[in-house]
């Protein structure tokens, strides 16, 4: 496992993010138009049954996994930045400390998602390589900055909660080693969403000067919270062939609906001002009908547009390069390991 830190080369480049995973496929095959292999493979998926690394899979399977579990691993990684940088600024050192502990978790879910990935017969190696390089894609939510210390209770709250009501199903997806790594995150991510709502109710029961702060964190960062659960359906071209594999359970609006109907009573409850003038509860329906999503403002993020791309990418290279010292210690020190191994085998 030493030899991980082996040969990661970052090219320099262009970064363009998003939740978009293609699927390599045009249109959803039926079980008549399938070979029998993959037949037999998509009804034992249909029953329930996981597919584990060692099963036979289709090749857009294994590409979309491989696609979809690395872009996960990486918005981990990069999610740490934007809390990061305010771990020197919290305002307690209780508050210092939750947050450390936070950031540390979020590190821990990118490693079990990189380990994820490798079962499908990529390297980690490979993967974060084309993160550094920006080929990769990564979560655009990541991109827009922590202006105040309410941005970390909103991120936390309204981000990590966001990302739950995503996550949550994929403990139920088709693939085994992504299934089980994503039980442990969703338990960690749930204690982040209490702690980012722990923030904003302390903020909401301080000065006026603190409600206002907080109340300007909710309304820069609940729009790319909703947005975040990528395209309206109508416009999410792969979504109908990873719910046909179940690697996706749920299609994007059923997400940002939910998503809605859970937060707008804890903005209530904070007594804040919704964010959205249109927002408003829609009895036949049962769910809040909620205004237009600015697509524009998500697309250019995703362009790799958005006010922090680059200083998000540059972080990254910036740390993968410091490490470098690190990384040789430990290729030297199993180098050395692998020497005394095999001669006390000789």
């Amino acid at each position: 496992m030493y030899h991980y830190y082996k040969g990661i080369k970052a090219n320099q480049g262009k970064a363009m993010y998003a939740q978009l995973v293609e699927t390599g496929t045009k249109g959803v095959k039926t079980l008549e138009q399938m070979s029998p292999q993959e037949r037999a493979w998509q009804e034992k998926i249909n029953a329930g049954v996981k597919v584990e690394p060692k099963d036979w899979m289709p090749d857009a399977y294994r590409k979309t996994l491989v696609r979809q579990i690395s872009q996960h691993a990486h918005s981990e990684y990069v999610g740490m930045l934007p809390e990061s940088n305010w771990i020197g600024r919290a305002p307690t050192l209780k508050r210092k400390a939750i947050l450390m502990a936070k950031v540390q978790d979020e590190a821990g879910h990118g490693l079990y998602l990189y380990s994820a990935v490798e079962t499908l017969g990529v390297t980690r190696d490979a993967v974060y390589a084309d993160l550094l390089s920006g080929k990769a894609k990564y979560s655009s939510i990541f991109n827009y900055p922590t202006l105040t210390w309410a941005d970390i209770g909103a991120v936390g709250w309204l981000v990590d909660g966001s990302a739950i009501v995503n996550q949550i199903p994929i403990c139920r997806c088709s693939y085994g080693p992504y299934a089980r790594a994503m039980v442990r995150v969703c338990k960690e991510e749930s204690f982040h969403q209490r702690q980012g709502f722990d923030i904003m109710v302390q903020l909401c029961s301080g000065t006026p000067a603190q409600k206002a702060m907080a109340q300007d964190a909710l309304n820069r960062w609940w729009w790319p919270s909703i947005a975040m659960h990528g395209p309206a359906d109508e416009a999410s071209v792969n979504s109908a062939q990873s719910m046909a594999w179940k690697i996706k359970l749920n299609t994007n609006d059923e997400l940002r609906q939910k998503f809605i109907d859970q937060t707008v009573p804890q903005i209530e409850f904070l007594g804040l001002e919704l964010p959205d003038k249109d927002l408003k509860w829609n009895e036949a329906r049962g769910h809040y009908d909620y205004g237009q999503i600015d697509w524009a403002d998500f697309f250019n993020v995703v362009k790799g547009k958005g006010p922090c791309n680059e200083e998000r990418l540059a972080a990254r290279n910036k740390a993968w390069d410091e490490g470098a010292w690190f990384r040789e210690a430990l290729t030297a020190h199993a180098d050395k390991h692998d020497a005394e191994f095999l001669k006390q085998a000789a």
